[in-house]
């Protein structure tokens, strides 16, 4: 018996988190967002830099180009927060996204 509520309870946490995940994508598809800057905590960044290849991999409290999504309007009202740009250079050319195939290669699918 404790075995079942076991499971169920596994299946109910799995049910939760997809729903959370659903829901903040949704917010930042729905909601006017900007990429700000300079204000992320270690290791909470939204995507990658030129110095980190993927979302949640900033070394250091507030990068320079660590960013997070913000509603539109935010990030100027936060100290150190630079609204990040597409024109923003990067060194090595990365834009911040990842690739096709660098999202491929972090699924573990072949590119």
């Amino acid at each position: 018996m404790k075995k079942e509520h076991l499971i169920n309870g596994a299946i109910a946490s799995l049910l939760a988190l997809g729903a959370v995940t659903t829901t903040t994508q949704a917010y930042a598809a729905t909601v006017s967002a900007e990429k700000c800057a300079g204000v992320a905590k270690a290791g909470k960044n939204d995507c990658g830099t030129s110095v980190s290849s993927c979302a949640a991999t900033a070394k250091a409290d507030r990068e320079a180009e660590a960013w997070i999504l913000v509603p539109k309007g935010t990030c100027e009202k936060i100290a150190g927060g630079h609204i990040q740009t597409s024109a923003d250079a990067k060194p090595g050319g990365k834009s911040g996204e990842l690739s096709a195939a660098a999202k491929a290669e972090q699924a573990g699918m072949p590119r």
